[in-house]
């Protein structure tokens, strides 16, 4: 038992000089790390410069860079070379079996002279020529037989696709231009760099659009391989949705807005930056990567994110620090959140079809709110996908010539069935139907009457297939003997069996609003949108079906009241107008009496644009030379019909004439083809008999 104690007590001595141990290494640890801490301190102050290098290289390294044959002056392409150093010098844009070293003089020369002399300029950017291997053909010997030869060519500033030739690059940069692509690729293009890693640990890009910031993932346009999808092309319709919710603003705010799809939340952003207090953004998505990266974004814009909806505001506004506006994001299932709060302006933007979310959206917008739709898939609109079209849609249509505005009123008519379900009818204010998109926006008008009287919108279309004649069939129940004898066309009586289909249902009223479209124009040319002014000029002279363009927006004097479905919606004018009309929202009963200027207004707006339209080209007449476009409206004109062009067709034109009266004109006022050639024959025959 002795022997125990001892072996006890020395273990006990043990332990306890083993703590003292520790115990000193620790003190002497803290003690170092504490001296290191105290010189970083001093040192601090001594090299800022270098934290700063740092970085911007990191934030360099996670921002791609531009092409070095992509400059803004002709002093930094020859800054790429030490000009003024001694030696011979190869060139930076050139192979060197190409171009061998040289000394400085001859060296400027070959760079004004080959590489500057031939730029491509685009928003101040210069794209020199370049003759490195980072473009080669191959030649037709094939790879085993023959090396592939190098090519001049230029590295695009947007897409960083090289092209050979100078004219198809500045095509190439027109359709750039057309398609709103307008925002360089690299980090030059943006004004804030990148100061961060974005969630993942992957690369990002800073893109400004509009006066905003966003940060977009590298696969951000593979909607399979990335949440945070952007699309540069979609920059028009960012755009149109923008005025459109600027136009609602100015008859009453603040609004309750929705952006149901994030994504990146540039389209809230926008709404936030420019509009302020007049709106109330609500930036909606279910993915918990976008939602981050929504809130990234808002502070990246100095934009307050707002957790719930009280103490929307904001403190201290007149500092230069504190937000500009505020934003709540939510994540949510996009059903969900329409069904739980009322909005009075919705937009939906989902990949693909959004029929899925219409229900929700007219359960809870309120009364003369704004619900607009976009839908991307354009393989069942465009009548590519049959079997996808009837299912998402539930109607049978072919393709057409027309092909585009039938599907916009096809989607109009998928709106206005969701509105009936919810006792709400719908007036269209704008659709408008380009490469990548479908882009329908409409006023929502609260009762079942008016739920009726847009369900009696909803008519089948007799197309003939081989003309291509086109009516809306005669509302009714009753059945007809022969529906051939609605079409303008003789083909059935000429052709053998069935000549016409019937597609539908689909929405036969008008698309156009004009007195909006006059409003977005003003908030278009109000906040430098210029890429969309042509498009909504369009957009208007086809709302009256005219060609002359009486555009004047100095300011808001030209505007008036906006009569749409007998509901009269008051906007910014002068006291004295003002007093003409009543209470904002109030529907006009028949028995009122609004005035002269209101039964005027109510007179233009019932003479709606015609249904549909004809392309020229399709039905030109063979070896026989057409007009051109703007002649040919010049003579409809003439002959007495109405006559506009068409956003949905570059060689469309819009008229109230029939097939067969539209080819009268045309045939009227073509040249053949061959005209001079019987006289040049006539002169050889002569010239023969005299030899």
């Amino acid at each position: 038992m002795a022997e125990l104690k001892e072996e006890d007590a020395e273990q006990l001595h043990q332990e306890d000089a083993n703590i003292k141990d520790t115990e000193i290494d620790t003190n002497k640890m803290l003690a170092e790390s504490e001296a290191c801490e105290q010189m970083t301190v001093r040192e601090a102050p001594t090299n800022p410069m270098k934290t700063e290098d740092k970085n911007r290289q990191t934030s360099s390294t996670i921002v791609s860079e531009r092409h070095a044959s992509i400059q803004t002056t002709l002093e930094g392409l020859e800054g790429l070379v030490d000009l003024n150093g001694a030696g011979r010098k190869s060139c930076p844009l050139c192979p060197e079996e190409k171009f061998k070293a040289c000394y400085s003089h001859k060296l400027r020369r070959h760079l004004q002279n080959l590489h500057w002399k031939v730029y491509v300029e685009f928003e101040g950017q210069k794209m020199c020529i370049c003759h490195l291997p980072c473009r080669q053909v191959k030649s037709s010997l094939g790879s085993d037989q023959a090396q592939g030869r190098l090519v001049a060519h230029y590295h695009c500033v947007v897409c960083s696709v090289t092209i050979a030739r100078k004219t198809d690059m500045i095509s190439h940069l027109k359709r750039h231009i057309n398609k709103g692509e307008t925002e360089a690729s690299y980090s030059g293009s943006s004004d804030v760099p990148c100061e961060g890693p974005v969630p993942g640990g992957q690369a990002c890009e800073i893109m400004k659009e509009l006066g905003t910031n966003v940060q977009l993932l590298p696969n951000h346009t593979t909607p399979q391989k990335t949440d945070t999808y952007f699309s540069r092309k979609m920059k028009t319709n960012r755009q149109l949705v923008f005025c459109s919710l600027a136009v609602l603003a100015e008859e009453r705010n603040p609004l309750e807005c929705l952006d149901a799809f994030g994504a990146t939340g540039i389209m809230g952003l926008q709404w936030a930056k420019h509009l302020r207090n007049s709106v109330k953004v609500t930036i909606n998505d279910i993915n918990e990567a976008c939602v981050k990266m929504i809130k990234e974004n808002c502070q990246l814009n100095h934009i307050r994110v707002e957790g719930n909806r009280t103490g929307r505001q904001l403190d201290g506004a007149g500092d230069a620090d504190s937000p500009i506006a505020l934003v709540e994001v939510v994540k949510m299932d996009a059903n969900v959140i329409m069904h739980l709060r009322p909005f009075d302006y919705i937009h939906l933007d989902p990949f693909g079809t959004s029929v899925n979310y219409l229900d929700a959206a007219f359960r809870n917008v309120r009364n003369l709110g704004i619900v607009s739709v976009t839908s991307t898939d354009t393989g069942s609109l465009y009548s590519k996908s049959l079997n996808v079209t009837l299912r998402h849609y539930g109607c049978q249509i072919v393709r057409t010539e027309y092909y585009r505005e039938l599907a916009a009123r096809m989607v109009l008519a998928s709106v206005a069935r969701a509105a009936a379900r919810c006792n709400k009818g719908i007036e269209v204010l704008l659709a408008v139907a380009l490469e990548h998109f479908v882009l329908v926006v409409v006023r929502v008008l609260r009762g079942p009457t008016q739920a009726d009287e847009s369900s009696k919108k909803l008519r089948q279309l007799l197309h003939c297939q081989w003309c291509e004649e086109r009516v809306f069939l005669k509302p009714g129940s009753m059945v007809e003997e022969n529906l051939y004898r609605q079409l303008p066309c003789q083909c059935h009586g000429s052709m053998p069996g069935k000549t016409a289909v019937e597609l539908g249902p689909l929405w036969a009223g008008p698309l156009f609003n004009t007195g909006f479209l006059r409003r977005m124009l003003v908030a278009a040319v109000q906040h430098n949108m210029e890429d969309i002014q042509p498009l909504v000029k369009t957009l208007i002279c086809e709302a009256d079906c005219t060609t002359l363009k009486p555009f004047s927006v100095p300011g808001y004097s030209a505007v008036s009241n906006q009569v749409e479905c007998g509901v009269v919606i008051k906007t910014l004018q002068k006291v004295e107008e003002a007093d003409t009309s009543d209470q904002s929202g109030k529907r006009k009963t028949k028995g009122e009496d609004s005035g002269n200027v209101l039964k005027k207004i109510k007179a233009d707006t019932s003479l709606e644009h015609p249904a549909f339209y004809y392309s020229i080209h399709r039905h030109s007449i063979r070896g026989m030379n057409m007009p051109k476009l703007n002649k040919f409206l010049q003579y409809l004109t003439e002959a007495g019909f109405r006559v506009s062009r068409t956003h949905f067709d570059p060689t469309g034109v819009r008229t109230d004439a029939t097939l067969a009266q539209l080819k009268e004109v045309l045939t009227k006022y073509s040249v053949p083809t061959y005209s001079s050639a019987p006289q040049s024959s006539a002169v050889s025959s002569e010239r023969r008999q005299t030899l």
